[in-house]
C-alpha cells in the first residue's frame, strides 16, 4: 500500500463489502449482546423484519417512489437552469462579475432555513419540496460549474483561436467538452446532497416519503423503522452513485486514462 497507487477493481470490491460486513457485524454484536437499549438501537434483524412489514404492510414502498420522485424532480429543474449559467459564467467574465457575488452569499444559506417561507408561499404541497431541493443544489451546481469551466487549459483556447474558431464555437467544442466530465461528476456530488435537502423538506409537512415515515416512526420510538428508512436512503444513494459513475465512463473515456 503507496500513497495515490490505485488498487485492482477486485480488490477495491472485497474492500468495500468488508467495511459493511464489519459495520454490522459491530452493529449486531453491540445490540444483540445486550450492550444498547433497544429503544436506542434496533438490532440487525429487528430493522429488517420492520421494514419488512413497512413495504408490505404499510405501504413503505409508494413513500421511496414519491422521494425519489421529489428529489429528481428537483434537482432536474435546478440543473436544466444550472448547467447554462455555469456556462456562461465561467466563459464569460462579466457575467461571472454581474452573478458570483448573489450566488456565493446565496450557497451559504441553508436550505432548511427556507421552509417556513415555502410553506407560506407554497403550501405543503409538491412545489414547496421540490422548491427546498432546488434551492440546495441549484447555487451550488452553479459555481462549480463556473468554476470548472473556467479552468479549461488555456493552451487548448489558444489552439483553438488560432485554427479560426469563433466564441460560440469555443464554448460548444472546447470549453463544454473539456469540462463535461467535471461537470458530471459535480452533478454526481451534488445529488448526493439534494437526498438530505428532500428528507428535510419531509420532515414537515409531509403526509408521504421517507422523511414522513421517520418523523411517524420517532413518535413512536421505533429506531427500527427509522434505521430502515436511513438504510434505504443509503442504498438508493449508493445504486445512484454507481449509476452516475458508470454513465460517466461511457460518455467520457478519455477522462479515465489518468486514473
Amino acid at each position: 500500500m503507496r500513497p495515490l497507487v490505485p488498487v485492482a477493481p477486485g480488490t477495491r470490491i472485497v474492500l468495500g463489502v468488508s467495511f459493511f460486513v464489519l459495520f454490522v457485524a459491530v452493529w449486531a454484536a453491540a445490540t444483540l449482546g445486550g450492550f444498547v437499549n433497544p429503544i436506542f438501537l434496533a438490532d440487525p434483524l429487528k430493522m429488517l423484519a420492520s421494514g419488512w412489514t413497512l413495504l408490505a404492510e404499510h405501504g413503505f414502498a409508494h413513500d421511496i417512489a414519491m422521494t425519489v420522485w421529489r428529489v429528481v424532480g428537483g434537482f432536474v429543474i435546478a440543473a436544466a437552469i444550472a448547467l447554462p449559467l455555469g456556462v456562461a459564467m465561467g466563459a464569460y467574465k462579466p457575467i461571472e462579475a454581474f452573478f458570483e457575488p448573489f450566488v456565493s452569499f446565496a450557497r451559504y444559506l441553508p436550505a432548511s432555513a427556507f421552509i417556513p417561507l415555502l410553506i407560506l408561499w407554497a403550501g405543503i404541497g409538491e412545489a414547496q419540496k421540490l422548491a427546498v431541493i432546488f434551492i440546495g443544489s441549484f447555487f451550488q451546481l452553479v459555481l462549480m460549474i463556473a468554476v470548472t469551466v473556467g479552468n479549461t487549459r488555456r493552451d487548448l483556447v489558444e489552439a483553438a483561436y488560432t485554427l479560426g474558431v469563433k466564441d460560440a464555437g469555443l464554448i460548444r467544442r472546447v470549453l463544454i467538452p473539456g469540462a463535461a466530465p467535471e461537470i458530471a461528476e459535480t452533478l454526481r456530488m451534488v445529488l448526493g446532497w439534494a437526498w438530505t435537502y428532500v428528507i428535510v423538506a419531509e420532515l414537515i409537512g409531509a403526509s408521504s416519503g421517507i422523511g414522513h415515515m421517520i418523523t411517524d416512526s420517532q413518535a413512536l420510538l421505533a429506531t427500527d423503522q427509522i434505521i430502515f428508512g436511513i438504510i434505504v436512503i443509503g442504498l438508493i444513494g449508493l445504486v445512484s452513485d454507481f449509476a452516475f459513475k458508470w454513465v460517466n465512463r461511457r460518455l467520457f473515456p478519455w477522462a479515465q486514462l489518468g486514473r
